[in-house]
């Protein structure tokens, strides 16, 4: 069974979550602020998915999912009012994976909570076969068989969407994809409104496997059409 944790200051969202995926037969979590949420985590980094609120008092879901990223690839999807694109970007930009937008039904909470579980499980579960299927572009080396990426020879640390999103582009070397082949693919949902999801996830992976993230060797922009590897 996955164990989440969810974290926001709402409690009548939290028993609502803790409800919906219950039912589904996940191990449920729960903070109700920020620090309490860090704290659990340092104490028993066990969770397979954290889901948090951006508004919260103490410490809130931006600094908790920096903080996060700090210790842990673990996945995050950020819970966001309706309309808030400045929190949505800031959660993504500081490490999140995904957002949901508030209010939302049972049906796409459950189905972005699979869809993270998935990248997750995809990742563990690698084959233990001698035959390594590895690719390479320039300076990047990424051994799908072992989920690792290796940059200069030195592995780095590396969450599941970002590994998804290379994977896709240096197993299809030269071939644009745009950020809803990309989103679809890697998350493994439908794509609505998922530009700045994407584009954001390309932005920490270039600063992650480029020397120069402004000036990028590797992880090539097509104006107007989507993004490569060379």
């Amino acid at each position: 069974m996955y164990n989440i944790l969810v974290c926001d200051d709402e409690k009548n969202i939290v028993e609502a979550i803790e409800f919906y995926l219950e039912e589904s037969g996940y191990n449920v979590y729960k903070a109700y602020n920020g620090k309490e949420a860090l704290d659990l985590i340092k104490e028993d980094n066990f969770y397979d998915l954290i889901l948090v609120d951006v508004m919260m008092p103490i410490m809130d879901g931006i600094e908790l999912t920096r903080r996060v990223r700090e210790i842990s690839t673990v996945p995050i999807l950020i819970l966001s009012a309706k309309g808030e694109l400045e929190d949505k970007v800031g959660g993504l930009e500081s490490g999140a994976d995904d957002y949901i937008t508030k209010p939302f039904d049972s049906v796409e909470l459950l189905a972005r909570v699979k869809s993270a579980l998935r990248r997750v499980e995809l990742q563990k579960n690698f084959s233990n076969s001698m035959d390594q299927e590895i690719y390479t572009a320039g300076r990047i080396r990424l051994n799908n068989t072992k989920k690792q990426v290796l940059i200069d020879g030195e592995q780095i640390s590396i969450t599941p969407y970002e590994y998804g999103i290379l994977y896709l582009l240096i197993s299809n070397k030269g071939r644009v994809f745009n950020s809803e082949e990309i989103y679809e693919i890697v998350w493994d949902s439908p794509p609505y409104d998922v530009k700045k999801v994407v584009s954001v996830h390309i932005s920490r992976l270039r600063d992650k496997i480029e020397i120069d993230s402004k000036k990028p060797d590797h992880l090539k922009s097509v104006y107007g059409m989507g993004y490569k590897i060379e």
